[in-house]
């Protein structure tokens, strides 16, 4: 199996990690804001992280040598958390993984820019193919725009920026490395913006388990597309994302009983084929 191949099976991880955040950020939504949900995440992450670490023997990977890259790679992850995070508590969870789903267009852009990866016309028609089948899905207009289409259409690129700068930490730095940054960066960004006001509340009993849930999803999440892009290109593993779309509606028509679009389907398909026309392509040329 090459590595192309790979980190496509990797990236599948990410998104069942990914789905499971969605169902426990709106669950514990109520108890906790969005800076409250990541200080706690990311302090539960930090132990996490330095367990797994000792026990893999891991630790002294731990390095500062580019510290640089990663606050920059987690401040616009913790932007696009806590965004994704307002976003799925106003917006049914099918559109919120919709709009989410324009990072790919925003990584391939800074793929170019940063970190030099080929815009192939392959990549740009299979990006042009799925953008169209997120506008099948969304519809914008001017009469249908909310402000949690923005704040979520805003965490796309957030996200987006993470994976090209964590693409680029994966040149030098260890997967322990970059996830125990993650977890200590944004425990102390949750901190001084949920502390901002003077009131961080405390999670309620109930409210723990969802929390402790959100930070292992989240770990495994970033494991998973850590590895993903460090052994794949950015424009061809974060399309692999949009899997997510068709999972997610069905998690709101069961869950929270979503009524699921037709057009949302059509717009998955067409997401669909031009994911796959992109990989197998890559996978072709990898090989060749």
């Amino acid at each position: 199996m090459n590595d192309t191949l790979r980190g496509c099976l990797w990236m599948t991880g990410a998104i069942a990690s990914f789905t499971t955040m969605a169902i426990a950020g709106r669950a514990v939504s109520i108890d906790l804001d969005t800076f409250e949900i990541m200080l706690y995440r990311s302090l539960i992450g930090v132990v996490l992280v330095v367990v797994a670490a000792s026990l893999a023997r891991t630790r002294q990977q731990i390095t500062t040598r580019s510290m640089h890259l990663q606050v920059v790679r987690n401040l616009f992850h913790f932007s696009g958390q806590n965004l994704w995070f307002y976003s799925i508590t106003v917006l049914p969870l099918a559109q919120v993984f919709a709009l989410e789903f324009t990072s790919p267009f925003w990584v391939m852009l800074m793929g170019a820019l940063i970190l030099g990866e080929r815009l192939t016309k392959n990549r740009i028609l299979a990006a042009v193919v799925g953008f169209i089948g997120i506008l099948i899905v969304t519809r914008p207009s001017p009469d249908t725009l909310e402000f949690g289409q923005l704040t979520a259409a805003l965490a796309a690129i957030g996200f987006a920026g993470s994976a090209v700068f964590t693409r680029l930490l994966t040149r030098t730095e260890t997967i322990t490395c970059i996830l125990f940054w993650l977890t200590v960066t944004q425990a102390t960004f949750g901190l001084i913006c949920a502390g901002i006001d003077g009131d961080i509340a405390l999670p309620a009993a109930e409210s723990w388990p969802w929390v402790a849930l959100i930070a292992f999803a989240g770990l495994v999440a970033h494991f998973c597309l850590t590895t993903a892009l460090s052994l794949a290109p950015a424009t061809v593993v974060m399309p692999i994302d949009f899997a997510r779309l068709p999972v997610i509606a069905l998690v709101g028509i069961i869950l929270y009983q979503e009524p699921l679009d037709p057009l949302v389907l059509l717009g998955a398909a067409v997401i669909f084929a031009a994911n796959y026309a992109n990989i197998r392509y890559e996978t072709r040329a990898r090989r060749a």
